[in-house]
């Protein structure tokens, strides 16, 4: 072998290595910390009510920091315990409910009118805002979020499930989501994840 030849073998195994080193440190990397996905990674634009009145959109996200978790009214445990831990996350760290907004979208159109949501999200005793509208609506910020839901039993009355993702989803005033507190996570972990979106 020449020494060209030599010379011209061992660059590319130098480079070959300085590929592999960065791609692997890159992987490493958003496995530590993932990037932050904006809304728009989760499927686009969406309009729904709100039982504040009028219509809520990805725009009304922007400037406020908010906890959104999707789920129905007639939920028997895992709606009502997420409501209910979320607003005593809020108290722990004595946040007032405006610099930190707890949104809670409905997956069951078919019974949740915007009036029975309101009514429903009274009973935690802090302000909670509620989304629903139609079929189409819901299953628009369903895809922006990237929520599964389905249905369980017979929907011909009002005694069926609704299977659904769990997540809270925890947005910066960018609209951003930046993390998620999964259903049935340790209350340090969600604590820390919320001081963190608050600066503390």
């Amino acid at each position: 072998m020449s020494k060209k030849q030599g010379g011209f073998s061992t660059l590319r195994v130098i480079l070959w290595g300085s590929v592999l080193f960065i791609g692997i440190f890159a992987s490493v990397l958003y496995f530590v910390s993932p990037p932050v996905k904006p809304l728009a990674v989760f499927g686009g634009e969406f309009s729904i009510s709100s039982t504040e009145g009028g219509k809520f959109t990805q725009e009304d996200l922007k400037g406020h920091k908010s906890l959104i978790f999707f789920g129905y009214t007639f939920c028997p445990e895992i709606c009502p315990t997420t409501l209910s831990e979320s607003t005593s996350w809020r108290e722990e760290l004595e946040i007032e409910p405006q610099d930190l907004r707890i949104i809670f979208a409905s997956v069951d159109p078919k019974r949740d009118t915007v009036e029975m949501l309101k009514n429903y999200i009274e009973g935690f005793g802090t302000p909670i805002i509620g989304l629903s509208g139609t079929q189409d609506e819901v299953d628009d910020i369903k895809r922006a979020f990237g929520i599964f839901s389905q249905t369980v039993g017979d929907t011909t009355t009002d005694e069926y499930l609704v299977d659904h993702t769990a997540n809270v989803f925890i947005v910066d005033e960018s609209g951003s989501v930046i993390d998620t507190i999964a259903f049935g996570e340790a209350r340090s972990s969600a604590i820390e994840k919320i001081r963190k979106l608050m600066g503390k």
